[in-house]
C-alpha cells in the first residue's frame, strides 16, 4: 500500500463499494443527492483512506470535473435555459399563451388536443410544460367535463417520456449527454457521446409505450375508475378557490402582462439557431447532409444558440418597456432554481472520476463478463425502474445506473445504443409513475390532487408500459 492512497489490488473489488452504498441509501432516504455524496465520500476515503485524505480527494474530484469544457457548458446551458424561462414567465409570454387557450377551447377533444398540439412550444422542460398547461385546463375543467387526474396524466404523457426523446433546446440534452460522456470516458471508449444518444432514441421503448397509452387513453378510452383524493390542504389556497384561469398559478397571475409573442420569439430564435448551429459545426468538421448533425460539437452549437436567444430576447423585452433590473432580477431568480441539479451533476462527476480511479471497469471486464448479452437491456431497465420508483428521479437515476450500464455493455459486447436507451427509459418510469417524482408533485399541486393517491392512479398503466419495454428489450437482445 502506498502512503496517503491504496494500491487497487487486479480484482478492482474496492470500485464497487460507493454503488453499493448510493443505490441503497437513495432507496431507503427517497434522496438522491445525500446518497451520492455520501457514495463520493466513501469511494474518496478508499482511494486516499487518511482522516482528511478522503475529504480531500472528493474536493478534488469534484474540482477535476468542475474543470471540464464539457461540464462547464452544460451548467452554462442549464442555468441559462431556466434564466431565459424567469424572463418570459416575467414578460407574460406564458401568461399569453395561456389566455389564448383559454379563450379558443370550447370541449374536451378541443382541450386534449391542445395538450399535444402544445409540446411544440413547451417541450424544452417537463417542468415548464406542467405550469405552462396544467393551469390552463384546469380551469376549464367544468367545462371540459373531464377529471383533474385524468388531465394530469394527459399532461404528463407528454412530460418527461416525451421530452427524452428530443435531441435539441431541451433542458434534458446536455444532462444526458453528460452521463454518457462520463460513463465513456470511465471505460477508455472512444464514441461521440451525442451521436450515441442519438442512436438509443429509437430504443427507449418505454417512452414510447407510454405515449401510445396516452393517446389511446385521451382519444378513444372512457376511464371508469374511482376519481383521486382532493388535497385537504391546497399548496395555493388562492388556486384552489380560482374561478378563472387567472391566479391558478403564479406564472398566470393578474399582475404579469398577457403577451404570447414574449413566449414564441425566444423559443422559436433558440430552436432555430440551435439547428442552424449544429448543422455549420458538423460542416466545419467536413461533414454534411444528415451527417452533420450528429458529428458537430452539438453542447457548443446549443450553448451558443441559446445565449444568442436570450441576449436578442433581452433587447426585444427591453424596446417593450420592461425594466433591465426586473429582467436581471428574473433571469438570475430563473438560474438560481437549477442550482440543486448543478450540485447533483457536481457529485456525479465527481463519484464517476473516483470509481473510475478504483478501476471500476477493470472490475466489470473481470467479472462481469460471464453475463449473458441478451439479459443485459432488459435486467438494467427493471433495476432502473425500481431505483427511479423509489427514489422519483430520473437525472439521479441515470447517474447512478449509466456508468454500470455502459461497463456492462462493453464487457459482453452488448449493443451501447440499446442498454443506453434502457437505462434512459427506465428514468423515464420513475419520473412518470413515483410519488416521489417533481412532476407527479408538481402536477398534484396545480390540480390540487393527493399526491400519493394520484401517483397511485397513473401506476397501472405504467406498468404496463414497462412490460412492453421489458419484452421489446428482451427480443431486440436476442437480435441485435
Amino acid at each position: 500500500m502506498k502512503k496517503g492512497r491504496i494500491t487497487v489490488t487486479v480484482d478492482h473489488w474496492w470500485s464497487i463499494i460507493p454503488f453499493l452504498v448510493v443505490i441503497p441509501v437513495a432507496m431507503l432516504t427517497h434522496k438522491v443527492l445525500p446518497a451520492l455524496i455520501i457514495g463520493l465520500i466513501v469511494g474518496s476515503y478508499i482511494y486516499n483512506p487518511h482522516p482528511i485524505g478522503g475529504i480531500q480527494s472528493a474536493v478534488q474530484f469534484v474540482v477535476k470535473a468542475l474543470t471540464d469544457k464539457s461540464n462547464i457548458e452544460i451548467i452554462l446551458f442549464l442555468y441559462i435555459f431556466t434564466g431565459l424561462v424567469g424572463m418570459m414567465k416575467h414578460s407574460g409570454g406564458i401568461k399569453g399563451f395561456v389566455k389564448w387557450s383559454a379563450e379558443h377551447v370550447q370541449t374536451k377533444r378541443q382541450a386534449l388536443l391542445l395538450i399535444w398540439a402544445s409540446t411544440i412550444g413547451t417541450f424544452s422542460s417537463p417542468t415548464f410544460r406542467i405550469v405552462t398547461v396544467g393551469p390552463i385546463m384546469r380551469a376549464l375543467l367544468e367545462k371540459m367535463k373531464m377529471r383533474g387526474e385524468e388531465l394530469g396524466y394527459v399532461i404528463e404523457t407528454t412530460g418527461t417520456a416525451l421530452i427524452a426523446l428530443i435531441p435539441v433546446a431541451t433542458a434534458f440534452v446536455g444532462y444526458m449527454t453528460s452521463v454518457i460522456d462520463v460513463s465513456l470516458q470511465n471505460e477508455h471508449l472512444q464514441a461521440d457521446p451525442y451521436e450515441l444518444f442519438i442512436q438509443s432514441i429509437p430504443f427507449n421503448f418505454f417512452s414510447f409505450a407510454i405515449i401510445l397509452l396516452g393517446i389511446y387513453l385521451s382519444f378513444f378510452h372512457r376511464d371508469k375508475n374511482k376519481a383521486v383524493k382532493k388535497t385537504e390542504q391546497p399548496e395555493n389556497r388562492k388556486q384552489a378557490e380560482a374561478k378563472g384561469w387567472e391566479d391558478c398559478h403564479p406564472v398566470v397571475a393578474r399582475n404579469l402582462p398577457a403577451k404570447p409573442i414574449n413566449l414564441i420569439v425566444p423559443l422559436f430564435l433558440d430552436i432555430v439557431l440551435t439547428l442552424v448551429l449544429t448543422y455549420l459545426s458538423g460542416v466545419h468538421n467536413g461533414y454534411h447532409g444528415l451527417r452533420a448533425f450528429t458529428k458537430a460539437d452539438v453542447l457548443s452549437a446549443m450553448l451558443v444558440a441559446l445565449i444568442i436567444a436570450m441576449l436578442v430576447t433581452f433587447i426585444f423585452y427591453l424596446f417593450q418597456k420592461f425594466t433591465l433590473d426586473d429582467l436581471l432580477r428574473e433571469f438570475i431568480s430563473g438560474g438560481n432554481q437549477l442550482m440543486n441539479v448543478v450540485i447533483l451533476l457536481s457529485v456525479v462527476w465527481g463519484l464517476t472520476l473516483v470509481t473510475d480511479k478504483l478501476g471500476f471497469a477493470g472490475f466489470v471486464t473481470d467479472h462481469m463478463g460471464w453475463i449473458p448479452t441478451s439479459i443485459i437491456p432488459p435486467v438494467l431497465f427493471l433495476v432502473g425502474c425500481v431505483i427511479s420508483y423509489f427514489i422519483g428521479s430520473s437525472w439521479g437515476t441515470w447517474g447512478i445506473l449509466m456508468p454500470l450500464g455502459i461497463a456492462l455493455a462493453h464487457s459482453s459486447g452488448a449493443d451501447l445504443a440499446v442498454v443506453v436507451g434502457a437505462v434512459f427509459a427506465s428514468g423515464a418510469f420513475g419520473t412518470f409513475s413515483s410519488p416521489l417524482s417533481d412532476d407527479t408533485n408538481t402536477m398534484a399541486g396545480v390540480l390540487d390532487l393527493e399526491a400519493v393517491s394520484y401517483a397511485r392512479f397513473k401506476l397501472k398503466t405504467a406498468l404496463i408500459a414497462a412490460a412492453v419495454a421489458t419484452v421489446g428489450y428482451m427480443i431486440t437482445s436476442f437480435f441485435i
